[in-house]
């Protein structure tokens, strides 16, 4: 008998498409106007906005995440800008309701709430559309800090306006031209993270404009949807402990699907050093971008990816350089989705020539064979066409259907025309070759990696190189001791509560421990 196979992975639960038209709508977030002083030393703030849509339509899974869209950051301003705009298809006549929470940045600690507000359409037609306004935006829920003065001040001055407020426009562009059965992101927007934060924690450093600071980058972009219906894949159960990380049940779960959160929101935290921008749609720009944002084939790069059920394409550099043991590294870019469309790993190759098919009989590519033309020589040529995109399965996590690789890799052409796609299944003798011709392209490499975007970093030596693997390894053997005793924590809830809280409370701390701990 065949071994059994541990619970997850792909899921074939179907969507089905409306019976009747649905609709694509456009929210603008214009502005916001009395935004609260968050940082007393600049008597401003550094606000956005996070939006949640929803649509009443059928999910396949409660679990599935909601739609969701992240303005720009407005810096040091109580009167930001944000002309913002989200696109949504697939929206039926009933309309939604739109929930918006404003925020102030805040990469040193969590963002501060600032306030939301709600909005609900009712029904909705073609030619429908809700005209500029401003709506007030309730501090229930908000930072205290940032509304105590406020509230101060109202009581002096009975004039002075307590609330913020938000101007929001929608309008309903026409039907929607690709019915799937759920609705999703359409526009497309960019934007690359720089995370000094995890530049600290891995001790690695580069000169960025002539000084050296530390560095990492992680990278978003929002791909066009739709997100194919068959990628659709839930965390596998390789561990007895894995639905409970996910879930956050049980003492166990909670602490590492907590760990797990904190560690994307680190990662993924936007500060002054965040280049943002949009794009008008699919075309050859967007291919650009995508590698300006890998730089290319420099250096002998692997990112570990996740995209989302919404199109959202996130990715780090994959390397012990970085000297960082995260829990789980593609659970971590998912922001721990019990659901995701696509996970694994790539890199970009560049091909001797503009060639119209991969398959060439004449096309070979760097690093399985120098390349003239492009680093370490000189700088790489911007054309996409000069690069093939070699993408794969390799998540253990989720692990994709290598069944549905031509499905995913017809999404990726119409998101990256000009890129040659090659998806790979992580079972493939071949992507090992790639994969390990790649590694020795990275030392050979080495004294021209680039931590920041292409643009904006200079080089890193070789020397330099060397000592970051020697301070992984330093960091490695001064932390091992604790993460054994992160280990025994989460293998041992019961003995950990019953070690650190005493008394009676310790008690019920304990007695809910073994209610709740996970096998």
């Amino acid at each position: 008998m065949p071994d059994k196979q541990p619970a997850g992975g792909y899921d074939s639960t179907s969507l089905n498409p409306s019976t009747e038209p649905t609709y694509t709508v456009r929210i603008k977030f214009h502005r916001a106007t009395n935004v609260p002083i968050s940082d007393f030393g600049s008597a401003s703030s550094d606000p956005f906005i996070i939006a949640q849509l929803n649509t009443g339509r059928p999910t396949r899974h409660d679990y599935d995440p909601p739609l969701r869209f992240r303005s720009n950051t407005s810096h040091r301003t109580r009167e930001p800008e944000f002309n913002a705009s989200w696109v949504v298809a697939g929206i039926t006549k009933s309309g939604f309701t739109l929930k918006v929470h404003l925020y102030d940045e805040d990469p040193g600690d969590h963002d501060d709430r600032l306030g939301k507000l709600e909005i609900e359409t009712g029904p909705i037609r073609e030619g429908w559309r809700l005209e500029e306004k401003e709506y007030k935006v309730h501090k229930t829920g908000a930072n205290f800090r940032a509304y105590a003065f406020r509230s101060c001040m109202t009581i002096v001055h009975p004039k002075q306006e307590l609330h913020a407020r938000l101007a929001i426009s929608i309008e309903v562009l026409g039907k929607t031209k690709e019915e799937v059965g759920k609705a999703y992101t359409v526009n497309n927007f960019w934007w690359v993270h720089y995370s000094p934060l995890i530049g600290r924690l891995a001790g690695t450093k580069a000169k960025v404009n002539g000084v050296e600071q530390y560095d990492f980058q992680a990278n978003e972009m929002q791909l066009q949807g739709p997100v194919p219906n068959e990628l659709y894949h839930r965390y596998v159960e390789f561990k007895t402990f894995v639905a409970g990380m996910f879930t956050g049940k049980g003492l166990r779960g909670k602490v590492l699907h907590n760990a797990l959160h904190h560690q994307h929101e680190r990662i993924y935290n936007f500060d002054r050093k965040t280049l943002y921008g949009e794009l008008e749609g699919p075309g050859e720009a967007m291919t650009l971008q995508f590698l300006d944002m890998v730089h290319y084939d420099q250096g002998g790069r692997i990112f570990t990816y996740v995209i989302t059920l919404d199109g959202m394409f996130r990715f780090t550099e994959t390397g012990k350089e970085f000297g960082i043991d995260l829990l789980s590294k593609h659970t971590m870019h998912s922001d721990v989705n019990i659901y995701i469309a696509w996970s694994g790993e790539f890199l970009v190759r560049r091909l001797a020539h503009p060639s119209e098919s991969a398959d060439d009989p004449n096309q070979h590519t760097h690093p399985a064979e120098h390349v003239a033309g492009g680093p370490p020589d000189e700088g790489p040529p911007k054309d996409p066409r000069y690069y093939e995109l070699i993408i794969d399965n390799d998540s253990g996590t989720y692990r994709p259907n290598a069944d549905l690789i031509p499905v995913f890799k017809k999404f990726l052409n119409k998101n990256f025309p000009g890129l040659q796609v090659v998806v790979k299944s992580c079972t493939d003798d071949e992507l090992t070759k790639i994969k390990d011709d790649q590694k020795k392209i990275k030392k050979e490499e080495g004294d021209h990696r680039v931590y920041g975007q292409g643009s904006q970093s200079s080089s890193i030596s070789t020397s330099d190189a060397e000592s970051l693997d020697q301070r992984a390894q330093d960091m490695d053997n001064e932390h091992t001791g604790k993460l054994e005793k992160v280990a025994d924590a989460l293998e041992n809830p019961k003995d950990t509560v019953k070690g650190i809280i005493p008394g009676e409370k310790g008690k019920e701390e304990r007695e809910r421990a073994e209610d709740n701990d996970v096998e």
